[in-house]
Order: C-alpha cells, then structure tokens, then sequence
C-alpha cells in the first residue's frame, strides 16, 4: 500500500473499541494532567466533530490552565479565513484529507497561543461517503509549534454520533500520545 507524507497507509482501516462518557472523561483528565505538567496549551480544529473535542477538554474543572481555544471549521471557507487552509490543499485533496487536518493543525498553532494542537476532519455521515472515503472516515493531525504535524486516516463504524464520538476519543489518545514524545 502506498504510504502518505505523514507515513500512515493511504488507505483507512476499520477501528473498533467501547466507549462511554466515563472514558471520554477520563482521557480529558489525562490531557490536561499531561499539558500541565509540561506547561503547554492546547488548540483544538474542528470540522465533523463539531467541537466535541473542546466540549471533552473543557468538562474538566481547570481547564482554561491547559486549554486555549477552539476552531470549529465546518465549511471550506472557514478553514481558510480561520486556520488558513490552503485553497489549493482542499481542490486537490478535499477537506477530509491528511494534507488538509496539518494544514488545520499549522493553522491552529499559528492563529492561538497554544503550543499543542489536534485537528479532525471526516465523513460522519450518513449521507457524504464516496467509494474513497466512505461514511466513517476521519482524518487526523496532532502538532506542537517545534515541530511537523502527524497524521492519520481511520475508519469507524457505526452511525453519525458514534463516529463522532470515536473521532473525539481518538483525537484525545493522539493528543497523549504526542505528549508521551515530549
């Protein structure tokens, strides 16, 4: 299989895994015990999840000392003014796209005071797949100010809220496990 500029497989694989709103919690607590215990502020950017991420960070008391803000770029146009996307990056690749979520991730970077960042986009669903990036899809990217974004495709099963809430789940672990680098 052909390998991405980030080094993930082009092609998504199927993820499964259980989830309840206690993980989701829970992981929330362990990003920002991680960014506060590396002095660090977190941007999220945001396309099929909404803002869920930053709606996960911000459940836990005290986050406004490890969260700085979100972007929640659902259109084309809003990826461009907000985190400057490039407008070539989305004709040629779309936004659901590994090219797209660095470019998200730069741009979240450059337009806040944070120095981590994640960035999502994806098809939920259920309407939106195509035979390349059926219904499930979710492009990733997870960035600090020091150094390249990583990326990575995933494909989730299920309906529009559980691909969702897998993305938000999926994006936290990116985030641990780019602190865990650090």
């Amino acid at each position: 299989m052909a390998k991405g500029r980030s080094g993930t497989d082009r092609k998504a694989k199927p993820v499964t895994g259980h989830w309840s709103p206690v993980t989701l919690y829970r992981l929330a607590e362990e990003v920002g015990a991680a960014l506060r215990a590396r002095q660090l502020m977190l941007a999220t950017a945001e396309s099929c999840t909404g803002g869920w991420i930053a709606e996960a960070v911000t459940m836990v008391p005290g986050s406004s000392e490890w969260f700085e803000r979100g972007f929640v770029t659902y259109t084309y146009i809003s990826k461009r003014e907000m985190l400057g996307v490039k407008e070539a990056a989305l004709d040629k690749h779309g936004a659901v796209s590994e090219e797209v979520v660095r470019q998200m991730v730069e741009g979240a970077l450059a337009s806040s005071h944070a120095q981590v960042a994640v960035a999502v986009s994806g098809v939920a669903g259920p309407a939106g797949g195509t035979p390349d990036k059926p219904v499930g899809t979710v492009c990733f990217a997870w960035g600090m100010k020091d150094g390249n974004p990583r990326s990575e495709t995933k494909r989730f099963p299920g309906d529009r809220e559980a691909v969702r809430r897998q993305s938000v789940e999926h994006a936290l672990k990116g985030v641990l496990a780019l602190l865990a680098r650090k």
